[in-house]
């Protein structure tokens, strides 16, 4: 399916500063699509970011991008993929509180909701902060899925202002059907911390998916030498058919 990926909105968010630039990439055809948002890694909306929501969004999504730094970046800032870039991203992902992340959530799920384009449908998507990110806009009552791909700081709540998350505490809360992808090589989460996260998923009743690979962490990044081809097309696959499954039924 041909898609538009030049479109982007510029929203409000309550009590955040300026606004949060939203990325849209959208089928090019005329419709009604479930509407999936996207969450980052700590660069911002970089080109393998631009990449993968394509792919979504060619398979018949409304696919909504956040800057996830909008409060302490220009709108459209991309941080490189170096030590600088790195020690940006990791820094912000500490300084902002959980309870901004969790406005911009319920922010772009609820232009998702009132885009005219948008079936009423919805589902997260997140890799590396991004997964954590996704698996806490989850938890809204909107959201019917989610694909988390090895989500950092879950098993440590260690996200955000003072790294005291309440993510696992909240896991009685998920309702979305939940896809967790991890790389059994991936020094953030570390055996231990996904044993952690699936034995409260198994305990709270949740209805989740869970793969891991033999991979390190960003996989999927379609760039630099941690890319694995065959394992990016086997996750997003999974992924696809989470989607297909709940949202399009």
């Amino acid at each position: 399916m041909i898609i538009r990926s030049d479109e982007s909105v510029d929203l409000p968010v309550p009590g955040s500063p300026g606004t949060m630039r939203l990325h849209l990439f959208r089928p090019a055809v005329p419709g009604r699509f479930p509407g999936v948002l996207f969450f980052s890694e700590i660069y911002q909306v970089t080109a393998p970011i631009r990449r993968l929501a394509s792919l979504v969004a060619g398979q018949g999504y409304l696919v909504a991008v956040p800057e996830v730094y909008h409060e302490y970046e220009p709108p459209g800032t991309v941080l490189g993929y170096d030590q600088a870039g790195t020690e940006r991203g990791n820094a912000l992902k500490v300084a902002k509180p959980v309870a901004a992340f969790d406005a911009d959530a319920r922010a772009a799920l609820g232009f998702l909701l009132s885009h005219p384009d948008c079936s009423g449908r919805l589902a997260t998507l997140g890799v590396c902060l991004g997964g954590h990110l996704a698996f806490r806009a989850a938890l809204e009552p909107s959201v019917s899925a989610a694909a988390c791909f090895y989500a950092t700081d879950i098993h440590a709540g260690s996200l955000g202002e003072g790294r005291q998350d309440d993510s696992l505490a909240r896991i009685d809360a998920l309702r979305a059907e939940t896809l967790f992808v991890w790389g059994r090589q991936d020094p953030h989460v570390p055996f231990a911390g996904r044993q952690l996260i699936r034995e409260r998923l198994e305990r709270a009743g949740a209805r989740y998916e869970w793969h891991e690979v033999n991979a390190p962490h960003a996989f999927l990044r379609d760039e630099g030498p941690r890319y694995d081809p065959a394992l990016f097309l086997q996750a997003v696959g999974w992924m696809l058919a989470l989607f297909a499954r709940v949202l399009k039924a």
